[in-house]
């Protein structure tokens, strides 16, 4: 693992958290989850974007220049075929509930290799879960973020891996589908590519930006709206996005097989000419 706070690269051994601090205290942090490959950041502008607005939402510190500057270095210095980048950001030492002055924050930057998914596997698709819990969002007056405070996605995801699946769903009561605990998700319905609108629950996924994009390119209506879970169930493919698998295909949701076609592997070798040179 490499490892970089405030941009001093560091043994991990070395990285400490202040008993204090906001992201320990509270789950006052933000983060982003980055690809590369070989020495190259995927989608790094895209990525410090959405990172920088949703900073400017919610007060917090985020140097971008310097982080920059860290993910440059960084690049630099990676081995593996794929890598892993978290980056997340933290307001520091808290004293009390106000928020800390901005010269308290720090980000920390690590990278860890990353396997990609085989041919096989991509091929074979996901099983799916439906999630036991509800989406949630704290600061439902504003768009959904990469925040700390992670838990329903964590619970959702450890439901998932319990019962052998890769990914579980959320949906609404009207059974809406909303997104996966870590994805975004797309349904081919009635010839369109269908997604579930931004909103309180739904992340403004990197990987879905580029999937949009991707499936325009390619010919394909995409349409952003509700829905449905019946809609997912009777589509004539359904598939997962998010910045470290792209795209995935969904075999099974609570063990019923869905229908499937090769959109996903024509969009999935777009994104790859798109991002990748």
């Amino acid at each position: 693992m490499l490892v970089c706070q405030n941009g001093k690269f560091i043994p991990r051994e070395d990285a400490q958290l202040s008993i204090n601090d906001g992201g320990f205290l509270f789950g006052d942090t933000l983060f982003e989850t980055l690809k590369a490959k070989g020495q190259k950041i995927l989608l790094q502008k895209e990525h410090l974007d959405r990172l920088e607005l949703s900073a400017g939402l919610l007060e917090f510190p985020c140097p971008r220049t310097r982080i920059e500057r860290s993910l440059q270095q960084l690049a630099h210095a990676l081995t593996a075929p794929a890598s892993r980048i978290r980056l997340t950001l933290s307001r520091g030492d808290h004293f009390g509930l106000g928020f800390p002055p901005k010269e308290s924050g720090w980000y920390l930057l690590t990278a860890v290799p990353y396997t990609e998914l085989s041919e096989t596997e991509r091929l074979s698709g996901a099983d799916c879960v439906l999630a036991p819990n509800g989406r949630v969002n704290p600061l439902n007056q504003l768009p959904q973020m990469k925040r700390g405070n992670y838990l329903d996605c964590l619970y959702a995801a450890n439901f998932a891996k319990r019962q052998g699946a890769r990914e579980a769903l959320f949906f609404e009561a009207n059974r809406a589908v909303l997104e996966g605990a870590t994805s975004n998700i797309f349904a081919l319905v009635d010839g369109n590519l269908v997604t579930p609108l931004l909103g309180a629950l739904v992340l403004g996924g990197i990987m879905r930006r580029e999937v949009i994009a991707a499936a325009t390119e390619l010919g394909m209506r995409v349409v952003e709206r509700e829905l449905l879970l019946q809609e997912v169930m009777e589509a004539d493919e359904a598939f997962l996005s998010n910045s470290l698998i792209d795209v995935l295909p969904i075999a099974r949701i609570d063990g019923q097989p869905l229908r499937r076609s090769s959109h996903w592997q024509e969009i999935f070798k777009t994104l790859q000419m798109r991002i990748e040179t």
